[in-house]
């Protein structure tokens, strides 16, 4: 059994585009006919320049290769072109590719994908998911809302979760990390006095960041959160500076989560060794694909760390997350988005039920992709999957931060089909 036949789709979740502006989804073909479904989740360049990447990687790496031999083409993939060390762009077309590679493998034997990965250790899976605005709410009005957060929380918690994301503290910008206005700590704050007081003891509450501060900043922030026991503070600074996150980790009594932009073994291992966070949330459409996450995950279970693999992404993605959530036993939670469309591109083959997934039994990644769905959707923007600000935190009128899908888009697009 040889990889054949590579096939790119790039398809538009419908406005308000929670997961992004698009997805990128690649499909593997033997040369025995068996197909296999992977998603890349790349966004450093638009999707006409990855399918360009994802192109040369599967031709010059794993065309005619058998797709059992993923050591041997990670490593290919990883040193080309004299690197060996982490290549966001190249380790994100590669992963989508190895993804679709166990996707194969698993239909050949007929056995789902964690069943190949050391087998079942978590029956089900704790899911989380952002607080994302409910009918009644105004799209623009909600991230700055926190009783409509509080709303959004109990509707969540009423439909079994157990843990829910938010992120009040202002934008992320090109510009790095900085000093939080002290409106965006009283906002932040609210906001988790608020959803605590709505949901008690029943569900956690994740302070989501995306890497907005300085450390200084982050730390003024992370202590004034502390009296309502956040689960984890995500990526307090940007994640080029370890040292610096350990820093924040050392000064605030919650523990730092981080990984969506880190990509390969080598980089995750360095934030453990640096004592930079203690949860790890690899994007598999990123970091290397199902096997270097699984070494990853290893690793972290010598350092006694947790996994939580993140999602802002497509279904194929998060289909990868839960064969690899289901197969290590130092599982945390998995991020979802629940949207029709979601559901829609994999045949609703895999669902939150009452707050947790239940592994899936058919073979391979266990999804069937809706490919006419996905192609009757394509992405014709000139934004990248996620975009970031460039203006600087407004310390007069006030910020927000509205997802990775604002009403009001800076890409000047709206994530939609045409």
């Amino acid at each position: 059994m040889k990889l054949q036949d590579l096939d790119i789709i790039v398809t538009a979740p419908p406005a308000p585009g929670w997961g992004g502006r698009y997805w990128i989804l690649v499909k593997l073909t033997t040369d025995t006919g068996i197909t296999g479904w992977g998603e890349c989740y790349a966004s450093s360049v638009g999707p006409e320049a990855m399918r360009a990447v994802i192109t040369d990687v599967f031709t010059r790496h794993m065309a005619g290769e058998n797709p059992e031999n993923i050591e041997l083409m990670f490593r290919r993939a990883y040193s080309s072109g004299f690197t060996q060390r982490p290549d966001l762009t190249v380790m994100g077309a590669f992963s989508g590719l190895e993804i679709a590679c166990w996707d194969i493998l698993g239909k050949h034997r007929e056995r789902p994908v964690w069943a190949l990965l050391g087998g079942r250790m978590n029956d089900r899976i704790r899911a989380y998911t952002y607080l994302y605005p409910l009918a009644q709410h105004n799209l623009t009005d909600f991230w700055t809302a926190p009783d409509q957060a509080a709303e959004s929380a109990l509707d969540l918690v009423a439909r079994g979760y157990t843990a829910v994301k938010f992120d009040p503290a202002g934008p992320y910008t090109m510009r790095g990390g900085h000093m939080p206005a002290m409106s965006d700590i009283v906002q932040s704050v609210a906001f988790c006095k608020a959803i605590r007081e709505a949901v008690g003891t029943r569900a956690d509450l994740l302070f989501g960041t995306h890497g907005q501060f300085t450390t200084a900043g982050a730390i003024r922030l992370g202590q004034a959160l502390e009296p309502y026991a956040p689960l984890w503070f995500e990526e307090p600074i940007p994640p080029d500076n370890i040292d610096e996150m350990a820093r924040v980790a050392r000064a605030v009594r919650i523990p730092v989560a981080t990984g969506e932009r880190l990509t390969t073994k080598a980089e995750f291992a360095a934030v453990l060794r640096a004592g930079a966070a203690t949860i790890l949330q690899p994007a598999l459409g990123r970091a290397g694909g199902i096997w270097e996450m699984k070494k990853t995950a290893a690793i972290a279970e010598a350092y006694n760390a947790q996994m939580a693999p993140h999602l802002y992404a497509g279904p194929v993605e998060w289909a990868a997350n839960i064969h690899l959530a289901t197969s290590i036993p130092n599982l945390l939670m998995a991020e979802t988005i629940e949207t029709p469309f979601h559901a829609a591109l994999i045949n609703n083959m895999i669902r939150v039920e009452d707050g947790f997934i239940t592994p899936p039994e058919t073979p391979g990644l266990g999804i069937e992709v809706n490919e006419a769905l996905a192609r009757a959707h394509p992405y014709i923007g000139d934004g990248l999957h996620l975009q970031m600000q460039e203006a600087p935190c407004d310390y007069v009128n006030g910020n927000s931060f509205q997802g990775g899908a604002p009403a009001t888009d800076p890409a000047g697009d709206d994530a939609t089909e045409g």
